[in-house]
């Protein structure tokens, strides 16, 4: 990719900045159709949700500037965070509400679609490194901030070419899988035809003794005394994203935790549970939790339940294995007492795409993905290598006092 020819715009050239409303959040709906975008840095900026009903209500109490419901309401743009996780850019194709910390961006001129919002959300997280604790990216400074973009003769951003690029040489290179679900050709449908209702009334509150026949922590390794192996097993870090992985490494197994069991982030995000269906080497602090009748249904059941307790362990009371014992978790129960495995398997079979919760066999897409890695690296170092000429060159223009550049890796 030559940048060379590629041209400086202001964000307000091309795009049409509006404004988030909500000091706080709507009130959460789980089953609301409304997503709330959050200054946040995963899950495609979405932190709840909510309904038209709630937002209306929030709006009379003034919390939304008493803005006319249809200004609180957003579709087919790009998020842009401008405070929190600052800098992270979300493409939303259905309606949305979002905080204040957010702007959702409209193009000028041109209607946007996934390609080129994949494009243009690539360049404007390439820019984060800018937008440091102490200068935020308020809403005062992103019309002037700049982005390069592709240019046509005439000077204008050359959006055929972006979305062109998009479909030639980054969907392809997709494991095909990902593709499916970028192309929309997964099955929505459930499992379990049979809708089933959650009564938290029934529930009881159980010592996770009696729950889990196994709550230990993992052995753990230093990621810098791993072998990196794209054919190994999956490394287990404290991250809140991609079931927690980090990358793969050369199998040892002294160092192996065997699979089919929940994994519980105790440092730095607690309480953050994912089902680990394979092997993994371990990072350390992390809970390992195990029972016999666990599989990936009653197992993503029992992780959303571990995950709304997160908050009892901030910082001042980080989780450890002595405060989770003691901690009672509320969970459904059969008329003898015991966790009810079948309710919890039955509900997530019940859920919209739950077709699709069935995890890969191991390795079925390593070797996609190690040829995606190595034509992502090739475009990553062509990008670097231009984008280190430019950022002094064009440094005056953002009152930047850094001198260096670095991109993570």
């Amino acid at each position: 990719m030559d940048t060379n020819s590629w041209k400086w715009f202001r964000y307000d050239e091309i795009f049409d900045i509006k404004h988030g409303f909500y000091n706080k959040k709507p009130e959460d709906n789980p089953e609301g159709d409304i997503p709330f975008i959050g200054a946040t840095d995963s899950n495609n900026g979405v932190t709840s949700h909510s309904d038209l009903e709630t937002i209306a209500i929030t709006t009379k109490t003034g919390d939304g500037n008493n803005a006319p419901m249809e200004e609180k309401i957003f579709e087919n743009c790009i998020a842009v965070t401008n405070n929190g996780s600052v800098g992270y850019a979300y493409f939303q194709a259905k309606p949305f509400t979002c905080t204040h910390d957010v702007n959702p961006l409209y193009l000028k001129g041109h209607e946007i679609n996934p390609y080129i919002a994949l494009f243009l959300c690539t360049l404007i997280e390439k820019e984060r490194f800018r937008w440091a604790y102490g200068r935020k990216w308020r809403p005062i400074r992103m019309p002037s901030s700049k982005i390069k973009l592709p240019a046509t003769l005439d000077g204008s951003p050359n959006w055929q070419y972006m979305e062109d690029f998009v479909k030639d040489h980054i969907i392809p290179q997709l494991p095909k899988k990902a593709q499916k679900v970028w192309l929309q050709k997964y099955d929505t449908s459930p499992l379990k035809q049979e809708k089933m209702k959650l009564n938290t009334q029934d529930w009881k509150w159980l010592l996770p003794s009696d729950i889990f026949t196994e709550i230990s922590i993992a052995p753990s390794s230093d990621l810098n005394s791993l072998e990196l192996d794209p054919f190994g097993v999956n490394y287990l870090s404290r991250a809140v994203v991609n079931n927690g992985y980090e990358c793969k490494v050369k199998r040892d197994e002294s160092k192996v935790t065997r699979g089919n069991f929940i994994s519980v982030v105790m440092v730095g995000v607690p309480s953050f549970a994912f089902y680990q269906k394979n092997d993994v080497i371990c990072s350390q602090n992390i809970l390992v939790l195990r029972y016999p009748a666990i599989n990936q249904y009653n197992a993503l059941f029992l992780c959303a339940i571990l995950q709304k307790d997160g908050y009892r362990y901030s910082y001042g009371r980080t989780l450890s294995k002595a405060n989770f014992l003691q901690t009672k978790i509320k969970l459904p129960v059969t008329p003898s007492g015991e966790p009810d495995w079948k309710f919890m398997e039955d509900y997530i079979k019940s859920l919209p795409y739950s077709k699709n919760i069935e995890p890969s066999k191991p390795n079925e897409v390593v070797d996609e993905l190690v040829e995606m890695k190595k034509e992502m690296i090739k475009m990553r170092q062509a990008m670097e290598a231009q984008q280190h000429k430019d950022i002094h060159y064009h440094i005056d223009q953002y009152n930047d006092n850094s001198t260096t550049y670095n991109i993570k890796k």
